[in-house]
């Protein structure tokens, strides 16, 4: 990609970010980027494969979930904030992107990173009109995963997604996805951590030093590999695989850790690869 799209995408989703919780203009998103709102919609579709319009729904819909887990503010204050005009319209949204209501989810879940920020470096990759792999934001999560040194990682994606969103649609692959996350998610313990690192992929901060325990919890969730979600009537299998990486001590660099998350050994359904 050159460094004009690369320029522009960073404005724009700069200019997103600061005003998640405000009125966002697709116009003045598309002027302070420098570029005509037309072409910010077509490099948005052909890069993220979203509209803009979706992004930041499912952006605001992501710092909402957050709120929901850890402030005390109520479902109508949380979707005044991120500008939705009643709870109800607020609710209607929240469930088509995460499935349950803001209130179940309050209580279940315990994951919110659904569409954390592009990650940026990663356009790279970008080649013949879109990403080869889309990466995710996890900056902000650096000092809390070099805290974990000496403790395994597991790293999963879900398998098959290519196919199943070519059989079946986007909304069909959405909703494989979060049934893999909501598998994951089950499992997560006090002090466990999950986040999304890519279009499929997923990292699980375990704690845990001992590889035995590391392997029992990724077996328990690839256990539910096989059972299916219910797509406009159609039932679709939903497996995952996983593959385990040991933090080691030492000082570690960003760039270095992003490396470490995204190339955790190539899985394999039903085992987990060391």
């Amino acid at each position: 990609m050159d460094c004009e799209k690369i320029n522009t995408l960073t404005a724009a989703l700069e200019y997103i970010e600061r005003r998640l919780d405000n009125e966002i203009s697709q116009e003045e998103c598309a002027r302070y980027a420098c570029v005509s709102l037309s072409g910010l919609q077509k490099l948005f579709r052909s890069v993220f494969h979203k509209s803009v319009g979706d992004y930041v729904t499912r952006r605001r819909l992501t710092a909402a979930a957050k709120e929901l887990q850890q402030r005390e503010l109520s479902v109508l204050d949380i979707a005044l904030k991120y500008c939705w005009g009643s709870a109800e319209a607020f609710t209607r949204a929240f469930s088509r992107v995460w499935g349950v209501t803001p209130t179940e989810y309050r209580r279940k879940w315990r994951f919110s990173g659904l569409c954390p920020k592009f990650d940026l470096p990663y356009l790279s990759e970008y080649k013949g009109g879109s990403l080869m792999k889309q990466k995710y934001d996890i900056s902000e999560l650096y000092d809390y995963i070099l805290s974990k040194q000496g403790t395994y990682l597991l790293s999963f994606d879900v398998r098959h997604l290519l196919e199943i969103n070519k059989d079946f649609g986007q909304e069909a692959g959405d909703k494989v996805i979060l049934e893999g996350l909501h598998r994951i998610d089950r499992e997560c313990a006090d002090g466990m951590m999950m986040f999304r690192i890519g279009g499929d992929e997923f990292v699980m901060m375990t704690g845990l030093s001992d590889k035995n325990e590391v392997e029992a919890l990724a077996k328990k969730i690839m256990s539910h590999n096989g059972e299916v979600v219910v797509h406009d009537g159609k039932e679709i299998p939903v497996s995952l695989r996983a593959g385990a990486v040991l933090l080691k001590e030492g000082r570690l660099r960003y760039s270095e850790l992003f490396t470490e998350l995204v190339n955790a050994p190539s899985p394999v359904s039903g085992e987990v690869k060391f």
